[in-house]
Order: structure tokens, then sequence, then C-alpha cells
């Protein structure tokens, strides 16, 4: 919702700051597409997989800011910016269980479907 602020914060991280721009709008179109694809039944797992690995990739650069620079600010949005880098890693990770338990339940799902 503000795009500029999200481009800018993106800019003053050094691991981003070569490829800001590209970042500033493919990760919110990607992070659509992905809610798309959790929406449609057909393409829920493969929802289900591309959030797990968004949330991987989330994790990583966290790890990664928190062994560079921690003073960097937030680019997320809403309550989520309010969390301390250590506070994100929770978060994340809490996501990233959720969504390999959402990989583990599509696919169970799945299998029962497949044998009726």
């Amino acid at each position: 919702m503000e795009y500029a602020v999200f481009k800018e914060q993106i800019a003053e991280s050094p691991l981003l700051k070569p490829i800001a721009p590209f970042i500033a709008w493919s990760l919110p179109l990607t992070e659509f597409l992905v809610s798309a694809l959790l929406i449609i039944p057909r393409w829920r797992l493969k929802g289900l997989y591309a959030s797990l690995a968004l949330m991987i990739a989330f994790t990583v650069y966290i790890g990664a800011i928190m062994t560079f620079n921690k003073e960097l600010p937030c680019s997320c949005g809403g309550v989520i910016s309010l969390l301390s880098w250590q506070g994100h890693l929770i978060f994340n990770s809490l996501f990233i269980l959720l969504a390999f338990t959402g990989v583990l339940l599509e696919r169970q799902i799945r299998r029962s479907m497949n044998k009726i």
C-alpha cells in the first residue's frame, strides 16, 4: 500500500540494493500470485509449496540482515513491521511450520481423494 516507502527501504539493504527496483514490484506480484494459487483448489498444493519457499527465503534474508546490520528498517507492512528482527524470525518460523503442515495435509487429502 506504500510502494514508495517499500522501495526506499529495500534499497537501504546492502543485500538487496542492486536488485531493489526489481524486488519492489516483483515481490508483491509474486505474493498475489501465490494467494491466487492458494484459493484455487486445483493449484492449492503448488501455492502451499510456493508459500513455504517464500517464507524460507524471507527467513534466510532476515538471518542475513541480523548477521550484517540489525539497524535496517523493516519493509513489512502493518503490525508485523513492529516486530524486532528476532520477532520476525519467530513469526516466520511459525509460518514455515504452518505452510509445511498445509503441504502435508493437502497431500494427504489428495491421496485419500485418489483412493475414492
